[in-house]
Order: C-alpha cells, then sequence, then structure tokens
C-alpha cells in the first residue's frame, strides 16, 4: 500500500485482497488528512466504510494496538440498523489484528444486551441515533473519552428527523474530537450541522456528478398501473438477475407484490420497516446463499444493504425525489460492477421523472414494456450461449449421453432439454400494446371484428389534458363496468377524445356510468354518446372560450330535459 497505513490495518487488507484503494480510500488515508476534520461526497459502494476506518486508525491506535479503554475511543452514527451492521461487520475485519472490540447500539436489537457489553468495555461503538442517545441518557454510554466520531449518510440521517439526536449526541462528546460527516449531498441542513460541529475540515468530494452513474444504465418505461404487475413478471424473466431489488413506496405494497411473485414462482424474499431484526436478517441471509433471488422492500433497503450480486433495480412505485432515486438505485452499479435501474411510470407521472432525472442529471433510455415474444426470444439465446459452453465431461455423463443419442431421435431430446431447462421459469405476462403518444389514426382502416356497428362516445379531456390512450383506457374501463375487449379505437383531440364501445355493451355501459362514484381527481369528467357507424372527425383545434360556454350550456340543458346521450359522472 503507497499511503501510510497502520502495519495492522495493511496486514487486513492485504489479507482481503486489496490491491489498490479506491479515490475515496486514497483521499482519506493520505498525509493531509491526518487529524483533520473531514466532509467527505462519496457516490454509495465507493468504499466509504473502510474510508472513515483508516482517517480513524491515527487517532485511535498506539504503536499499532487499540490501547486498553473503558470508554470508547470511537464513534460511528449510522441512519439505519441494516447500515450499522454492515458498518461494524467492515470495521471488524479492518481492525481485527489491532485487537478491536467493537460494540453495535441499533434499535430492534435487545437493549440489555448492548448496555453489558458497553459496561465491558469498547473501543468503538457503532449504532442508530434513537438507540445511542437512549444509552446516553441512561448513564449505559460514556462518550467523554471519544477522539474520532464519524456521521455516515448524514443526509438521510437528517431527512429522517434525526438532528436533535445527532446534536445531543456530539455535545456528549469531547470539544476537542475529529468529525467525519460523510454525506451523499450537501443541502443546507449539513452545511450548517458541518458548520457546528467541524473546525476547519477538509472537504473531499471523489466523484464528478457526469460519473457518478456511470456503471449503472437507467431505463424508464410508460405504462397503464392495470399493467404494472405483468410488466415487472417480464422485466424479472428478461433480465434474469442473479439478484433483483424491487422498491415499493408502501410496506402494504411490498406485502401485495411478494405475494403476486411468490405465487408466480419467483424465489422472493420481503424487507419493510415492520419486520424485526431477526427476519431481516433472514431475508438478506437468504439473497446471500442465492436461496433467493429477488428482493421486494421500501426504502429501509435504499441505504446499508451491502449485496455484491445486485444487477437489476426496479422502481416499482417512484421514489419521493432525485436523492432517494440515487440512493435506491445506488443499490447496483457498485465497486466498479455493471447494473440497471428501471422506472415504472404512469402516463400521468412522466413530466414529474423527466425533472427528477434533470435534477440527478441522469441521462434515462424509455423504453417498452417486454412482451412475452421479447422473453422467450432471451430464453433461447440463455439456453443457446449456456449449450455453447465448453464443457470436460464425466466418463458416467459420457455413456449416458450415448444411451440418451440411441433411445431418443435429436428433436426429441432437444425438446426434452428445452423443457427441462425453463421448466422452473414462471411464465411471462401478456402486457396490451397501446396507441403510442403522438400516434394520430388518420387514413380509414377497416373496423376490428365485433366493431362493424360499435357506438362512439366523447370525453372531455385531450392533449390539452395529457390525455393518452394507455391512462384513457383503465379510467373508461373502470367507470363504465366493460373490459378493455370492449373498447376499439381511442381518438385524441385538442380539447377532447373519442373512443368505441361494441354495440352489444352499449346499455350496460351507460347503466354503469349513471351509478358511477368518480374519484375526486377525475371530478368534471362528462363523457357523451356520439354517432353511430364511422368514427366522428376529432377537431384540429380545442374549441374557444366561448364555445366552451356553450357547450356546457347545451349539457345543463340536455340534463334538465331528461336526455340519455350525455352522462356526467360526479362523485
Amino acid at each position: 500500500m503507497p499511503h501510510q497505513i497502520p502495519t495492522a490495518l495493511a496486514a487486513a487488507l492485504d489479507a482481503r485482497g486489496y490491491d489498490t484503494l479506491t479515490p475515496v480510500q486514497s483521499a482519506a488515508a493520505a498525509p493531509e488528512a491526518h487529524g483533520r476534520d473531514l466532509i467527505v461526497s462519496a457516490r454509495t459502494g465507493s468504499g466509504k466504510t473502510v474510508a472513515f476506518g483508516l482517517a480513524m486508525a491515527h487517532d485511535l491506535l498506539e504503536e499499532d494496538r487499540l490501547p486498553f479503554a473503558v470508554a470508547p475511543l470511537g464513534l460511528v452514527i449510522a441512519p439505519t440498523r441494516e447500515l450499522a451492521l454492515q458498518v461494524a461487520k467492515e470495521l471488524a475485519w479492518l481492525y481485527a489484528e489491532a485487537g478491536a472490540r467493537i460494540v453495535t447500539c441499533v434499535g430492534g436489537m435487545d437493549p440489555f444486551k448492548e448496555r453489558r457489553a458497553l459496561q465491558g468495555g469498547a473501543h468503538l461503538v457503532i449504532g442508530t441515533p434513537g438507540r445511542l442517545r437512549d444509552h446516553l441518557e441512561r448513564g449505559a454510554l460514556d462518550l467523554s473519552a471519544i477522539r474520532t466520531a464519524v456521521l455516515d449518510e448524514a443526509d438521510e440521517m437528517l431527512d429522517m428527523g434525526f438532528r436533535e439526536e445527532l446534536e445531543e449526541i456530539l455535545d456528549a462528546t469531547p470539544k476537542e474530537r475529529r468529525t467525519l460527516l460523510f454525506s451523499a449531498t450537501m443541502p443546507k441542513p449539513i452545511v450548517a450541522l458541518a458548520k457546528r460541529y467541524t473546525d476547519d475540515p477538509l472537504r473531499i468530494e471523489t466523484l464528478a456528478e457526469r460519473e457518478a452513474h456511470a456503471d449503472i444504465a437507467y431505463q424508464a418505461m410508460l405504462l397503464a398501473p392495470s399493467d404494472l404487475e405483468h410488466a415487472v413478471v417480464n422485466l424479472l424473466r428478461l433480465h434474469e438477475a442473479d439478484t433483483a431489488i424491487l422498491f415499493c413506496a408502501t410496506r402494504e405494497a411490498v406485502r401485495r407484490l411478494h405475494s403476486s411473485l411468490h405465487e408466480r414462482g419467483f424465489a422472493a424474499v420481503s424487507l419493510s420497516g415492520e419486520m424485526s431484526q431477526s427476519e431481516r436478517n433472514r431475508a438478506l441471509q437468504a439473497l446471500r446463499d442465492k436461496r433467493a433471488r429477488v428482493c421486494v422492500a421500501t426504502d429501509v433497503a435504499a441505504r446499508g444493504i451491502d449485496l455484491p450480486s445486485v444487477s437489476l433495480v426496479i422502481h416499482v412505485e417512484l421514489p419521493r425525489d432525485a436523492e432517494a432515486l440515487q440512493h435506491r438505485s445506488g443499490r447496483t452499479g457498485r465497486a466498479g460492477r455493471k447494473g440497471t435501474a428501471i422506472l415504472m411510470v404512469p402516463y400521468r407521472a412522466q413530466r414529474r421523472v423527466e425533472s427528477m432525472l434533470r435534477h440527478a442529471g441522469i441521462r434515462a433510455e424509455w423504453i417498452e414494456p417486454p412482451t412475452p415474444e421479447t422473453v422467450r426470444a432471451a430464453d433461447r439465446d440463455r439456453l443457446f450461449a449456456k449449450l455453447a459452453l465448453p464443457d470436460d465431461p464425466t466418463p458416467d455423463e459420457t455413456e449416458f449421453a450415448a444411451e440418451l443419442a440411441d433411445a431418443l431421435t435429436p428433436e426429441a431430446m432437444a425438446l426434452a432439454l428445452a423443457r427441462a431447462l425453463k421448466s422452473d421459469l414462471p411464465e411471462p405476462e401478456d402486457i396490451i400494446r397501446r396507441p403510442q403518444r403522438g400516434e394520430k389514426p388518420d387514413g380509414a382502416p377497416q373496423p376490428r371484428e365485433g366493431f362493424e356497428d360499435s357506438v362512439w362516445f366523447r370525453i372531455n379531456a385531450g392533449r390539452r389534458h395529457n390525455a393518452d390512450p394507455r391512462w384513457l383506457l383503465p379510467v373508461i374501463c373502470r367507470y363504465g363496468h366493460i373490459t378493455r375487449n370492449e373498447i376499439g379505437a381511442i381518438r385524441i383531440a385538442a380539447a377532447d377524445s373519442y373512443f368505441e364501445v361494441k354495440s352489444r355493451a352499449v346499455p350496460g355501459f351507460l347503466d354503469a356510468l349513471k351509478r358511477a362514484t368518480i374519484a375526486p381527481e377525475d371530478e368534471g369528467m362528462v363523457i357523451e354518446q356520439q354517432l353511430r357507424g364511422p368514427a366522428p372527425q376529432a377537431p384540429k383545434g380545442g374549441p374557444s372560450r366561448r364555445k366552451h360556454q356553450q357547450q356546457k350550456n347545451r349539457e345543463r340543458h340536455e340534463r334538465r330535459q331528461g336526455k340519455p346521450q350525455r352522462h356526467r359522472i360526479k362523485g
């Protein structure tokens, strides 16, 4: 190692196979960083834990060993118990040769065992803000001898509302201690925290914004909510990732999606805030052991989970902001490995997602949801690639292959092999192809079978309202109590849209509209029955304010006359 690293830590790094340090590790171990407070910005998966482990060494070690200590010498604060336990695991091997005693204090674990461990003496204490403050206030945690305090993922801790806990903990440490603040972003609250608790800090920024996503290929797809689950299944089948993480916004969504995938035959586990620490540990161990390949999680899994095999992240429900997007996606593309992050975007959220991507400096490729044909083609490619691998058969295998060749035709053997290799794979799902944004129904195509005598309807939502066939279709089905197969063409104009309904389904459709209870966001929706036969021509421009008022007056008059052609759905 080219840096001035203590012998005990250098030996641990060599045993771990560290030929070179990552940029953030090199910067933290450099001579100019010794003894100084640090503010470090580095992306997830860049080796930050080892970085602050090296940075702390010169403060903690005496003659290449940790001295006898009753009160802890080093403190690491992390936002989640998963991250705290992961940090403890990393520092345990790094400081093993130095004789370190490490105690973790995290929510969800037995506090009495933690207090007994603290009473027995510790060199390093690693914990979450709430549990550390609890031990501090009960007199079980003595911070009077702390030489170095580390705030890992400081921005996340402030986002989670731990400001008071952090201030109380840091105020209990000696003023002459070193402070190492690691934060992926530097919003104003982090700047204020750094100003109060650091003294002339050295700023370390190891990655330019344009490089932050170099190992992650971002993709986004527009789809209707009704197709979301089917698209998830097809994405998992298309990529066949060693480990995939699917992010949802709520615990209920995690439970629902996990159950659905499990029923389809996927080896899946779930992670959410309501689970106990032992349940979380079992889920993570199943992923590490390859007994499970899919993890459905809330944002509790967005930080602190180190699974090198994660090559696919799917944002099933959108993250709340650009920072959450980056932290979720950062579960893949770690330590130089390539990964893919896919956002599933409802039609109405397209603009918000585009803004989020711009804010994060991310360029995403917009793709179509994978079809069953695409998935099956990928299956065939993987099968051919597997069969093309060089092999060194055993004598028993050679003998059995000869027996098969005598007993079966080549076609029968190939068919049996294909069936055997795909037997444990869930079938891909059908995703209905709808007209794409901007497609115009110009020309006069022949009516679809069953729509020769269809009835056309108008809905008062057009391009100026961001109307799109792919979100209009589920709305029409929901309020009209009909299926997709009973709806024909959908044509978008500037202020209105037109759609056709099979004649046999019209009576039930009209009756359902009269009885419908509409959601608040669709208040004011108007559906108007048009002419039978040829499709109405969609006007090229929107109506003027005067025409719009005339139209509303006509609707009001027809309601008074009891005419059934128009249906304003009210909540």
